[in-house]
């Protein structure tokens, strides 16, 4: 009684307290509660009160439903029965409402039915008892019937704690009932205000797929009912969602098209039917989107008959494009998914492989194109009006304003999808013709519509990309038409984004170069504008200068030109530093084509914006350059990063490093503190490794005494990626040995000595994953340097301590270096080393074993399961009986209460067949049951934990 009174007192403070903090706590002692034993008896208790409030039946019905779902367990097996008495007087005391109680009690039902065999059930199972309440207590029937339609959702509820063989069991009882469960819904039909629940809950089980054969189905009183209803304003939803669950059922890529004909016959007659009503103005918007989404469920399901382009499909084909033709876009999107799968039926050539030879496969594919082209085509005119921006876009919310992008990229997508079926040409000319209607209408006045010009352009940037680049009738028209457009700021984004859409048209067309001048100076009056247009035409600028850089490459003193002035921020330039770097890599793409003589140079000039700010900084001094943002900093040094990167000449860049080293050297010696900036200056130094290779052999020796250094210092995690990259290109070169040794063994000493419990782990998981993904490259490309060193055991052991951190990206470079170690007899260059690592790995195998079975059952998330499981497949095969014996002992901790002998087994049979050599991919199975079996609720997750102890483990000495 007391537990119920505080109960009773949290919830009215959770509603009706003034204070923040009070509603807080209690809303903290109530979920603490929902946990404890007491809240089974409390919660019924208060349920049966009918005193209680609606609040408390609330909460209370919650805290049952998640009780029965999640920790049934807990109760004793003779509990089953009252508990089962309880829920059934409480589904009847409700069975007027609150529907919110009513709901949560059917839940806890069915989820009690999901834990308690039907044999323990009694009564013949869970769908005869129903049946045989249902009959004995007729005034109760709305609660069973809720019951009833909630019972096969709950196959797929994974909340509820049961074992994957006891699910599968239960869907098993279902599918057995389902005869049952039909006849009842069938009986409730005779009940007119019952109708709308009993099509609901026939809608329920029909997802439990296959069960009755079509041809039944197609006769049946419920499918008959459901049908004839599509037109009741009542029962529309219902019917709707009853033959959405129809054509899914018959959905014809899972099953024998022939076996599901006389129910698609019946059902696709009727929807059909109603086609007049897409176009009915006196139908409401959500009785038209019911009746759109059955055309598009339809076309969804039967595409693979459709794409044979029988009449009777062009049938269903035009009423999906007077759907896509529905002024409301979230109607007429919804065939859009349609569209895409009926362009991969009759592009892709597994389609045709039933034609046999090519010829006739060749013949079929060009006669299945023609028939549906009329179809694509009024297709693109349809969706294409679409992305037309709103008058008034600019007084939307940016919660619509996103909304109006995602719907442009959809209509995009469509275009595609189109461009594929007709040909990016054939789909050019169309939108073509729109543009010229628009920009007809489109004068250089303020007053003028641009939406129309803008709307068409966007399309014709949306198919760039299937568009052919010998095209020489439609594109030249474009591109003399682009610099007479009016420069309204988000046409003139979309001509700058369409420049730089086709530049590979630009480069390969024949007149491409006299077209070239008119249109940067669109891209220049661009970067002019506003922030967006800016950002458009620098990305239109790299586009142009990649793809036409041996056309620009006479004339680079004007672009140098824009470079300098849109860097600089000279002038009416609104080029963010973000977008400044596609600038940078335009010019540094430009300047790849140019002979080296000329590169080193126009390196140079490329340099300087970025360079004189350093070195005036630098200038002065040392209390200046510290106390400086690094924005400031970051903002220069970026772009020498991307211009290492894009300038690909490698021995001006080795050059240049060479040059600037004075300048990095300063920021390093006196910045080095500052993550941002030494992750900025390593990027730079990474690219420009990458870009020239070994033509850097002296910078770099002097790069790495100074990382190594300052990392004893400042532990920066950036100093081991920029390690990791000179790794992959120095790391077999024998006269780096020995300076590479002293970097590895100092940076790893260094890392192994700061990570020594799993706090360490989590407070620092960028120091980690840096850490590991340099082991990993180690092991790849200087194993006969990592292996023999003293850091390898110490690299395993830290390893050991942090598999279990919950940083996704720290938790996998460790699991994936532990993989790799244990894969290192699968490359040429790793076998010599396998004795050095078995020496360390067999005297620490079985408790490395048990924290990975830890993992895989709990310790770390389930998301993480792959790639636990990977490395523990991995130290199966490395090490055979002894990795099973390992295994064995660690899962043999585990209470069987928590996990049941047949689960044992078959999670060692799994690992068991990997010691053989058996794919991985087939011994998924029994690890991810294992998994889930361990996770099924918090108490056999804490006991599973509590058990293999994996945090205790890794700080055990090895002998």
């Amino acid at each position: 009684m007391e537990l119920q009174n505080t109960v009773k007192e949290a919830l009215n403070a959770l509603y009706h307290h003034p204070d923040d903090a009070v509603r807080m706590q209690a809303d903290r002692w109530l979920q603490d509660f929902q946990r404890t034993i007491d809240a089974w008896q409390v919660a019924d208790n208060l349920l049966h009160d009918t005193a209680s409030n609606i609040e408390t039946l609330i909460f209370c019905s919650q805290t049952l439903r998640s009780k029965v779902q999640r920790d049934f367990e807990e109760l004793p097996s003779e509990a089953f029965r009252p508990l089962r008495v309880s829920l059934n007087t409480l589904l009847k005391s409700f069975h007027k409402g609150p529907p919110k109680v009513r709901t949560q009690i059917s839940l806890a039902v069915a989820a009690l039915a999901v834990h308690v065999p039907a044999e323990d059930w009694g009564d013949g199972g869970i769908v005869n008892w129903i049946r045989d309440e249902m009959n004995s207590n007729p005034e109760y029937i709305p609660s069973f019937l809720e019951l009833l339609r909630v019972l096969p959702e709950e196959v797929f509820n994974y909340k509820i704690a049961v074992r994957p063989d006891r699910r599968r069991s239960f869907e098993n009882e279902l599918a057995s009932g389902m005869e049952i469960a039909l006849n009842v819904l069938t009986a409730c039909l005779n009940i007119n205000e019952l109708a709308e629940q009993v099509l609901e809950a026939f809608a329920s089980w029909l997802r439990l797929r296959h069960r009755i054969p079509a041809s039944a189905l197609a006769s049946h009183p419920l499918v008959l009912t459901a049908l004839s209803s599509l037109t009741s304003d009542i029962l529309c939803e219902a019917s709707v969602n009853v033959i959405s669950e129809l054509i899914h059922y018959t959905a014809v890529r899972n099953s024998n098209a022939v076996a599901q004909m006389p129910l698609i016959q019946v059902i696709v007659p009727r929807i059909m039917s109603l086609k007049p009503q897409l176009r009915d103005p006196s139908k409401d918007e959500e009785d038209v989107k019911a009746i759109a989404r059955l055309f598009a469920d339809m076309g969804d399901a039967y595409v693979e008959l459709i794409a044979t382009g029988s009449d009777e499909s062009m049938l269903i084909v035009q009423a999906l494009l007077e759907v896509a033709s529905h002024p409301e876009f979230d109607i007429a999107s919804m065939t859009f998914n349609f569209w895409h799968n009926l362009q991969i039926m009759l592009i892709e050539r597994d389609s045709y492989v039933a034609y046999g030879s090519e010829a006739s496969i060749e013949a079929e594919r060009a006669r299945r194109l023609q028939v549906f082209r009329s179809s694509y085509e009024s297709l693109v005119s349809l969706v294409s009006v679409k992305v037309e921006y709103p008058q008034d876009y600019a007084d939307l919310s940016r919660e619509d304003q996103k909304d109006f992008k995602q719907t442009r990229y959809a209509v995009a997508d469509v275009l595609i999808d189109a461009a594929l079926v007709l040909g990016g040409d054939a789909a050019l000319r169309i939108l073509y013709m729109k543009l010229i209607e628009a920009v007809s209408n489109c004068g250089h006045s303020q007053h003028t519509d641009w939406r129309p010009a803008e709307a068409a352009l966007y399309s014709i940037r949306a198919i760039s990309d299937y568009v052919s680049n010998t095209e020489g009738e439609v594109m030249p028209q474009i591109m003399s038409l682009l610099p007479k457009l009016p420069h309204q700021p988000q046409l003139l984004q979309t001509v700058c984004l369409i420049i730089g859409a086709y530049s590979k048209w630009l480069d390969a067309a024949p007149s491409g170069l006299s077209f070239l001048p008119p249109l940067i100076d669109i891209l220049v009056s661009g970067m002019s504008i506003s922030e967006e247009t800016a950002s458009a035409a620098a990305v239109a600028f790299r586009h142009i200068c990649d793809d036409c850089k041996k056309k620009l490459c006479g004339s680079l003193d004007g672009l140098f030109q824009i470079y300098q002035r849109a860097v600089i921020g000279e002038g009416p330039f609104k080029v963010s530093a973000e977008d400044s770097l596609h600038l940078v890599e335009a010019l540094s793409m430009v300047i790849t084509v140019l002979p080296s003589e000329h590169a080193k140079k126009a390196l140079e000039a490329l340099c300087l914006p970025a360079v004189a700010p350093l070195q005036d900084i630098i200038n002065q001094g040392p209390l200046v350059l510290g106390q400086k943002p690094a924005r400031e900093l970051t903002v220069h040094i970026d772009r020498l990063a991307n211009i290492f990167r894009h300038v690909n000449h490698p021995e001006a860049v080795a050059d240049a490093v060479q040059r600037l080293w004075p300048i990095f050297k300063a920021i390093f010696d006196i910045r080095s503190w500052d993550m941002r900036t030494m992750e900025s200056l390593c990027r730079a130094c990474k690219n420009a490794v990458r870009t020239s290779k070994t033509l850097m052999g002296v910078t770099v020796g002097v790069i790495l005494e100074e990382i190594q250094g300052l990392f004893k210092q400042h532990q920066q995690p950036c100093f081991l990626y920029l390690s990791s990259e000179v790794i992959k290109i120095f790391g077999s070169d024998p006269t780096c040995t020995n300076y590479l040794k002293i970097l590895i063994e100092s940076l790893f000493n260094h890392t192994t000595f700061m990570l020594t419990k799993i706090q360490d782990f989590t407070s620092r998981p960028d120091l980690v994953d840096d850490c590991f993904l340099l082991a990993s490259r180690c092991i790849r490309y200087c194993p006969q340097l990592f292996f023999p060193s003293p850091v390898f055991p110490c690299l395993v052991d830290c390893s050991m301590i942090g598999i279990t951190v919950q940083h996704r990206e720290a938790s996998n470079s460790i699991l994936n270096f532990l993989s790799d170690v244990f894969d290192l007899a699968n490359s040429s260059q790793g076998k010599p080393y396998v004795s050095i690592r078995d020496n360390v790995i067999i005297p620490r195998g079985s408790l490395i074993t048990r924290i990975l079975v830890a993992a895989l059952t709990g310790a770390l998330p389930s998301s993480r399961l792959e790639t636990v499981t990977y490395a523990l497949l991995a130290l199966t095969r490395a090490y055979g009986a002894k990795a099973l014996e390992w295994a064995k002992a660690s899962i043999s901790l585990i209470p069987s209460n928590a996990v049941t002998e047949v689960e044992r087994s078959r999670f060692l049979q799994a690992l068991s067949d990997a010691a053989a050599g058996a794919a991985i991919n087939g011994l998924m199975i029994p690890i991810e049951e294992l998994s889930e079996v361990c996770r099924r609720n918090r108490s056999v997750q804490e006991i599973v934990q509590g058990a293999l102890r994996p945090l205790e483990l890794n700080m055990a000495p090895v002998s």
